[in-house]
């Protein structure tokens, strides 16, 4: 069988055939094994999940929920008010994977890129200058969020990663440095993420985590 989106032919085949309420075994086999996936495998998956490539892997991103949007529309507003007024870039939402070089895309929460670099056309745009990532519950998420993508964005030179950190109610701006990021801040409820490359740019924290509650 052929894997779908590459030429490379699987000789496995399903050792059973798949049993009602069982998983479609047959169909399975006709995409590459986890960590075999390439670009193009990637590029022609289609699904109506988020799903990120990393190392040969997809990883499926957990669905948000209202609470995850509403803080995401929050800072999308925010931000799209402040780029509008300073004409430093464009702000774009999820989902929309960026590629942050060979064999690795990311779907960040937001996406920011400076003026002369707001991607063009229908291809997937390169890796940001601004990325914000909003953390879902659960370990693999917050592994993937606080470690994985810290260590990513790095390497693609995205210069600034803001987590936003439902769970502990803060929101940590880091700002590159080489190769590798440094604390920018820190900040909890009652005080005002600032951002180091869009300067004068800032977010109340508990105003965003506020934004989360259903409207009265």
């Amino acid at each position: 069988m052929t894997a779908i989106g590459s030429s490379e032919t699987l000789v496995d085949e399903p050792p059973v055939r798949s049993k009602r309420g069982e998983p479609t075994w047959e169909l399975a086999y006709e995409y590459p094994r986890q960590g075999e996936w390439t670009e193009r495998d990637y590029l022609a998956l289609h699904t109506t999940q988020r799903v990120e490539l990393s190392n040969g892997c997809l990883e499926f991103l957990p669905m948000a929920g209202a609470f995850h949007q509403r803080i995401l529309m929050f800072l999308l507003f925010a931000l799209h008010e402040f780029l509008r007024s300073s004409k430093l870039g464009e702000v774009l939402p999820a989902p929309m994977a960026v590629r942050l070089g060979p064999g690795n895309y990311r779907d960040p929460d937001l996406t920011f890129y400076r003026r002369g670099r707001e991607p063009q056309g229908n291809r997937q745009p390169p890796a940001p200058d601004l990325a914000v990532e909003i953390v879902s519950p659960g370990d693999e998420s917050r592994e993937r969020d606080l470690e994985d993508k810290r260590k990513e964005y790095a390497e693609a030179g995205v210069s600034e990663y803001w987590i936003v950190d439902p769970e502990r109610r803060k929101i940590d701006v880091l700002a590159l440095e080489g190769t590798n990021y440094k604390t920018h801040g820190e900040f909890g409820e009652g005080e005002r993420a600032t951002s180091l490359l869009l300067s004068g740019f800032g977010v109340d924290v508990s105003a965003l985590f506020a934004a989360g509650r259903p409207p009265e």
